[in-house]
């Protein structure tokens, strides 16, 4: 049995589970979710941990496999394996200065103090770039630190920026992007190794599954070519004649972003009926 350790409740706790959910994996109903589960038809079993445990119980062994920030990897810096970037949680580690300060590069950073929860992350930051500055390490409401005179600055998670202009303080330096990963420790034996692999094999179905969209459209033969060049799909158009004389029914796989950039060359080209349907799975 493969256990993995994820987060307990917060940013990545719910996107997480459906995750496991989306890959076929069901639960038990009847064990303490804030403690583990176990799977009811594939052989692993979830540990809910503070995000900040996860990479250390990874490392130590305690679970062979975890699902956590790739800035908390960055951060703690155990001795793990990124198996896999799984695109949702994404934010952004950024440097933020009270809305009214001049900021022209990061050499304004120096003498300051900053504010962070993240002090390995910063530190690498300001030693790449010659700053000089000195580091206040706090846990939690990093945002209110200039205003209560803690800190000059703050280093910090960015997802909207709300958070920032709610305190009167913009975001003028990105350290680096996170998103949510799945991550293994270095010595898996053969058995959990398959697991995990079988396990990788379902987040990416699901993965590519999230990234497209089957699309549905009538078209008249003669735009055949055009609208075949428009949406070439995973491996070519399926194409089938409808009842109508002159008429085919096109069917194909496509990522999102590029119907949305398409679809009024779709038009052009003389497409009807256009269907966007969501993909539960996909293989490739």
């Amino acid at each position: 049995m493969l256990t993995i350790a994820t987060q307990k409740s917060g940013r990545l706790s719910e996107q997480t589970r459906k995750l496991l959910t989306d890959a076929g994996i069901n639960f038990c109903n009847d064990q303490p979710a804030q403690l583990k589960s176990t799977a009811l038809n594939f052989p692993i079993q979830v540990l809910f941990l503070r995000d900040d445990d996860i990479p250390d119980c990874v490392s130590r062994g305690v679970a062979d496999a975890g699902i956590v920030g790739e800035n908390i990897c960055f951060e703690k810096n155990k001795s793990i394996k990124i198996i896999e970037k799984l695109g949702f949680a994404k934010c952004r580690l950024s440097i933020a200065l009270p809305k009214q300060a001049n900021y022209e590069s990061a050499k304004d950073l120096n003498g300051l103090t900053i504010a962070t929860s993240y002090p390995v992350i910063l530190d690498k930051f300001l030693k790449k770039q010659g700053i000089d500055a000195s580091i206040q390490q706090i846990n939690g409401s990093v945002e209110i630190s200039p205003g209560i005179g803690l800190a000059d600055a703050i280093f910090d998670i960015v997802s909207t920026g709300s958070t920032l202009i709610s305190n009167g303080l913009k975001e003028v330096e990105t350290v680096m992007k996170s998103e949510s990963v799945l991550i293994s420790g270095q010595d898996l034996d053969e058995e959990k190794s398959r697991i995990l692999d079988k396990l990788l094999f379902r987040i990416r179905a699901v993965k590519q599954a999230g990234n497209n969209k089957y699309i549905l459209l009538n078209a008249p033969n003669h735009s055949l070519d055009d609208i075949i060049e428009i949406l070439p799909g995973v491996k070519s158009p399926t194409i089938m004649p409808l009842a109508m004389k002159g008429w085919s029914s096109v069917h194909t796989v496509i990522k999102e972003d590029e119907f949305w950039e398409n679809i009024e060359s779709l038009k052009n080209a003389g497409a009807q009926g256009i269907l966007v349907v969501p993909i539960e799975k996909m293989i490739i």
